[in-house]
């Protein structure tokens, strides 16, 4: 269950209808799809901030109807503030919107990054916000065949336990399925997915090259039913995610 602020001030405890006006800072391959989910499941996007050509055609592209707008101006009009940035810039961001005395009692705030939990927000969580972390375990492509994906993605959650539902609920809506990682095992869950992501990206990248100076046109299509059934081999030796190092997750 995850709650609505009907003033500006409003108790963790207090139940809402569902619908959040939900406000997006970055719009990189992540923020406008998890955006594009949300608004699916009800809730209102007032806007989303972009900066280069290539992120505003994204934002465009994906969200049509968003207008972008400044990050302060974001921050003002969400309910709910999605922080989809680059993992080295969510530490000064978050801290300079303190400094700067935007963050808002009762707002909920939602970082993406792997690498870090919900003591990154701890600044913000000083002005009275709701803190949140939720990382979909895939691999972006920043197209909207991501929406879709969502459905066979794991969502970590991070939370303080009071607030917890809402995260839960927040990965549902978006369309994955939430498992819970607790502040202490966020690092070695950043390691497994970043370990995963480039591992697989580099023996695409050294296979196809292989093939393509052997004059094999088009070597992806070769090695793409191959890698897709080692991979589902190894998931199925691989087995539940205890015995991939992560003890102790809520399932």
């Amino acid at each position: 269950m995850i709650w609505r602020r009907t003033t500006r001030r409003w108790p963790v405890n207090q139940q809402r209808d569902g619908r959040l006006g939900i406000g997006i800072i970055g719009a990189g391959k992540v923020g406008p799809i998890l955006g594009a989910a949300l608004a699916g499941a009800g809730h209102a996007l007032v806007g989303i901030s972009a900066i280069s050509e290539e992120s505003k055609e994204r934002a465009q592209a994906i969200l049509p109807d968003v207008p972008v707008l400044e990050v302060p101006r974001i921050v003002e009009l969400s309910e709910l503030v999605l922080i989809a940035v680059p993992d080295e810039e969510l530490p000064d961001l978050v801290n300079g919107l303190a400094v700067a005395g935007v963050w808002q009692p009762g707002q909920i705030v939602l970082h993406t990054s792997a690498a870090y939990g919900v003591e990154v927000l701890h600044p913000a969580v000083l002005a009275g916000v709701i803190p949140l972390a939720l990382h979909p375990a895939m691999a972006f492509t920043g197209t909207s065949m991501d929406i879709a994906r969502l459905a066979d993605c794991y969502i970590a959650v991070t939370a303080p336990a009071p607030v917890l539902p809402i995260g839960q609920a927040l990965a549902v809506e978006m369309g994955g399925e939430p498992v819970v990682i607790s502040e202490a095992q966020r690092p070695q869950f950043a390691e497994a997915i970043a370990t995963a992501s480039q591992f697989s990206a580099a023996i695409v990248d050294q296979a196809t090259n292989l093939l393509g100076e052997i004059g094999i046109e088009n070597p992806g299509r070769i090695v793409a039913p191959l890698i897709r059934s080692a991979v589902d081999n190894a998931l199925g030796q691989a087995g539940d995610a205890s015995r991939l190092g992560f003890t102790g997750l809520d399932d």
